[in-house]
């Protein structure tokens, strides 16, 4: 638990850092890019978790992973070298979007669909989205077959099942009844 509370202190530097530079936006694309890139890359995430490999090795492979960031962000891979921090890097970077959302009054609203969502499913999903929220949402769409159909949208702790496994599990319950 200590590296979740210590993520969230570097998430706070890092974003009072940024906002007083006005380049907090561009620092959240950088930390949404890390954070998906580890979480989609296994051979990465050990590299960085793995105790054997130097700090140096591990500042120098992101630096060359991630050439196009943020000066900002670069410093904060430096902070990491120096306090040989590498392993906390993808909480710090999903941290850091968080308070970036709840500091512009934005909330992210994770759509799974069984299928990517297409302009017609996005509308529909805008317009439940409205009666749950009234901050600015950004979409997330997340691709699960096993929906089958619909959707599941979940924004902070509420969750809205329309999907057709839903519907089904529901029916047999009331038909087992």
């Amino acid at each position: 638990m200590a590296s979740t509370r210590a993520a969230i202190r570097y998430a706070k530097a890092i974003l009072d850092l940024a906002n007083s530079k006005g380049v907090a936006e561009a620092v959240n694309n950088d930390m949404k890019s890390i954070a998906s890139t580890i979480d989609g890359n296994e051979e990465l995430s050990t590299f960085i978790q793995s105790p054997t490999i130097k700090v140096e090795v591990k500042e120098s492979a992101l630096l060359e992973v991630f050439a196009n960031i943020n000066g900002i962000t670069k410093g904060l891979f430096h902070l990491l070298f120096e306090n040989k921090r590498f392993e906390i890097l993808e909480a710090i970077s999903l941290e850091y979007s968080k308070l970036f959302d709840e500091g512009n009054n934005t909330e992210v609203a994770k759509v799974t669909t069984a299928i990517a969502m297409d302009a017609a499913l996005e509308a529909k999903v805008l317009a439940k989205i409205a009666t749950l929220s009234d901050k600015k949402i950004t979409i997330e769409n997340v691709v699960d077959p096993s929906i089958i159909g619909g959707f599941i949208l979940r924004i902070g702790d509420q969750q809205y099942n329309a999907s057709v496994a839903n519907r089904l599990q529901v029916l047999k319950r009331e038909l087992s009844n």
